[in-house]
């Protein structure tokens, strides 16, 4: 009676490998027809960010990328890689390699300067990326996605915080931001050259150190009633020959320091470091989700006006005040000379350009250029936009990586640029998390994965062969 019984299990175990390898047969040949990719890694570092996403669902045409990169298996195997990731979402991205060394000329012309430099081509438009990341990527979709130049143009000669210094109190590292986001930076000293250009897209002031001339206000002056787009972080402190531009704009600027006790659930030490962590519902900080933090800010008052509509784009807590005495110890809410909370620390003003005559001229014609002669901006948009913010330390080089600041900042330079359709783009993207083991940790994974676990199961298929011969 042994005898069928073995041969029952032979034919069970013949049948069995005979089906496993036609289901794995019928996998392979469908693996060639669908196609199914999973990323099982933490914060998803093989998936594109909700940045990436975004941006491509606005591309509306075909996007051409050429590598320019030596016949390197491993060079083109990771440019490749990086690329479907943004096929996946959009498949109509043509990617093309050429060899360098056998187009000279071309390489030539078109000033490629490292192996393995992408060209993407979108809408007539071209740019550069040299690094394989999807952050470079995107912002380069991103540039090639605006459509004209967009200057943003930084107010220098009076000790204000420069766009290209490397201080603390600088904003280099934003204007390099900005510049990744195909929005070109300038200084203008008004000094020295006493005119706006007339492709300004933003026109920034950050506070100064000593008075502005008057013909100096009185050209910033022209360029708002032109109907030109600004943006004023103004400091608390003395506004230096600033004060026409604050009535001109409707604007109280208090001059005490705003400090919030609340500071200390946020794990901030000092109190005059004001953070905000809910937004209204109003452009361009709509569906911001990320905490900002704003120090030594100051509050700003928006006056009643026909023509300009002022709305709170950031406000401090309920229990932050207004601080006139100077901050040093423990500091206390002085009744009748502070003012309570909650404060407007940046208002929005827009106001109908069908109203406000065209730039006055300010002297010989001025525009702003680059490597090429720049061309004017396109019709203005009809609504003229102005920021104010009562702090400027919130995009400085200290401050500028905490929470969401960069974001903060760059989508109001978007807004006031009229690029709405790239305000919703965050600048952030997903990082993997690590995982740090002690040695002892490390010696126990290693003992279980490399003896421990091998053990058992060379133990259980023992078992498993001793009961069958066995039977």
């Amino acid at each position: 009676m042994m005898v069928p019984h073995r041969r029952q299990l032979r034919l069970h175990s013949a049948l069995s490998a005979i089906l496993l390898v036609a289901i794995c047969g019928l996998l392979a040949w469908l693996s060639t027809r669908y196609h199914h990719t999973a990323d099982w890694t933490s914060g998803g570092r093989h998936t594109l960010s909700e940045a990436s996403t975004a941006l491509l669902a606005r591309l509306q045409g075909p996007v051409e990328i050429i590598g320019y990169a030596r016949p390197d298996a491993e060079l083109r195997g990771l440019i490749e890689d990086l690329i479907e990731r943004f096929r996946r979402i959009k498949p109509d991205i043509g990617l093309r390699f050429v060899d360098p060394d056998k187009a000279p000329d071309e390489i030539r012309d078109l000033g490629i300067q490292t192996d393995g430099e992408l060209v993407i081509r979108y809408s007539g438009r071209s740019e550069h990326v040299e690094e394989h990341t999807e952050e470079a990527l995107t912002n380069a979709l991103q540039r090639v996605l605006r459509g004209g130049e967009r200057f943003v143009v930084f107010l220098e000669g009076h000790g204000e915080r420069n766009p290209v210094g490397h201080a603390n109190h600088d904003l280099d590292q934003f204007a390099e931001q900005l510049g990744k986001r195909g929005i070109k930076v300038q200084g203008l000293n008004l000094a020295s050259h006493p005119a706006i250009p007339d492709n300004t897209s933003v026109l920034v002031i950050t506070t100064p150190e000593v008075d502005y001339l008057p013909r100096e206000v009185e050209i910033v002056s022209a360029y708002l009633k032109g109907g030109g787009n600004l943006l004023w972080l103004a400091d608390p402190g003395p506004l230096h020959g600033l004060d026409g531009l604050a009535a001109e704009l409707g604007l109280k600027l208090s001059s005490g320091t705003l400090v919030d006790p609340a500071t200390a659930i946020f794990g901030i030490d000092h109190p005059a470091i004001v953070p905000v962590a809910s937004y209204p519902p109003t452009a361009p900080v709509a569906g911001f989700r990320y905490l900002t933090v704003f120090p030594y800010a100051r509050e700003i008052k928006a006056e009643v006006w026909d023509e300009w509509q002022a709305a709170p784009l950031l406000s401090s807590g309920a229990d932050a005040w207004i601080e006139t005495g100077k901050l040093e110890g423990e500091l206390r809410y002085d009744e009748g000379s502070d003012h309570h909370g909650p404060l407007d620390i940046a208002l929005r003003l827009t106001r109908n350009r069908t109203a406000v005559a065209d730039i006055p001229k300010q002297g010989p014609e001025s525009t702003l250029n680059t490597d090429e002669k720049a061309q004017k901006s396109e019709k203005p948009p009809p609504e003229q936009r102005v920021v104010v913010f009562g702090d400027g330390d919130f995009l400085s080089n200290s401050y500028l990586g905490n929470s969401g600041n960069l974001d903060l900042g760059l989508k109001t330079v978007n807004w006031l640029a009229s690029d709405e359709a790239l305000i919703e783009v965050p600048a952030g993207t997903a990082i993997d998390r690590r995982l740090d083991l002690s040695d002892t940790q490390a010696a126990l994974i290693s003992t279980g994965f490399l003896m421990l676990l091998p053990a058992v199961l060379g133990g259980m298929g023992f078992f498993v062969w001793l009961r069958r011969r066995r039977a």
